[in-house]
């Protein structure tokens, strides 16, 4: 019996230095464990890019089986993405899905954070994707991270503003640990598209959710000049992007 025993923790400990090591190597982005858990063949996948990806093809994308597009439009209440002008026309162009997303600043205003959004992206959103905003750390608000009172208090300005100009909630993109800390409780009427790179977003996330960040090393065809991967997103099997477009 003491050998069984022996035997069942040997097994115990090398499974447990096994599955260390995978999330180590995750973590290191040396193996990308959420490929092993996204079926994309099967899925609807789409991408998130920006002018990091200069010249970008969106037929190419499409016909690589790209559904949906989410492009940065803007950041804060002063920066427009370069390339949004042309990856919005020609998106539209190639009949690739799409919508536009903006980077939330802490050190701004909501309101003129708005503005900028609406005039860069335009009035009238119909028929693309639910506008979007990124809730996430840059610089070094992650070690310094703001007040969440102040971060509720810009953010639902943000918020109220493009509802009362498109007539939707705007889809909310963060990281599940960001989530709790600043947005659970408070906007959870609104969808989310939640970003977990190193791990099944199951093993950290527990609400309800559209689209998964899952990849931030994906290769495909058509774009060039810019960065070598393309972020990857798949859309919750119980969802439909229909459910998604402003109408």
């Amino acid at each position: 019996m003491k050998k069984l025993w022996k035997a069942l923790l040997i097994v115990v400990i090398i499974l447990l230095a096994a599955f260390l090591t995978v999330f180590a190597l995750a973590k290191a982005k040396i193996i990308l464990l959420n490929r092993w858990f996204v079926d994309e063949k099967r899925s609807t996948i789409g991408v998130d890019l920006s002018a990091y990806q200069a010249d970008v093809d969106m037929g190419a994308l499409k016909a690589q089986g790209v559904a949906f597009a989410y492009i940065k439009a803007t950041e804060g209440s002063s920066h427009q993405d370069k390339r949004f002008p042309e990856n919005w026309k020609n998106a539209a162009e190639a009949g690739l899905l799409s919508g536009a997303y903006h980077f939330f600043s802490y050190d701004s205003p909501g309101a003129t954070q708005a503005e900028n959004y609406i005039g860069a992206v335009g009035e009238d959103l119909t028929g693309k994707l639910l506008p979007a905003v990124v809730v996430d750390y840059y610089g070094d608000k992650e070690k310094n991270p703001p007040l969440k009172e102040d971060v509720v208090r810009e953010l639902s300005v943000f918020i109220d503003a493009l509802e009362t100009q498109y007539g939707v909630k705007p889809m909310i993109y963060t990281r599940s640990d960001i989530y709790e800390k600043y947005l659970e409780g408070t906007f959870d009427s609104h969808p989310y598209w939640i970003s977990s790179l190193y791990t099944p977003l199951k093993w950290n996330y527990h609400g309800d959710w559209y689209l998964w960040h899952y990849l931030n090393r994906g290769i495909l065809e058509g774009y060039e000049g810019g960065e070598k991967y393309i972020d990857l997103d798949v859309l919750n099997e119980e969802k439909t992007l229909d459910e998604l477009i402003v109408k």
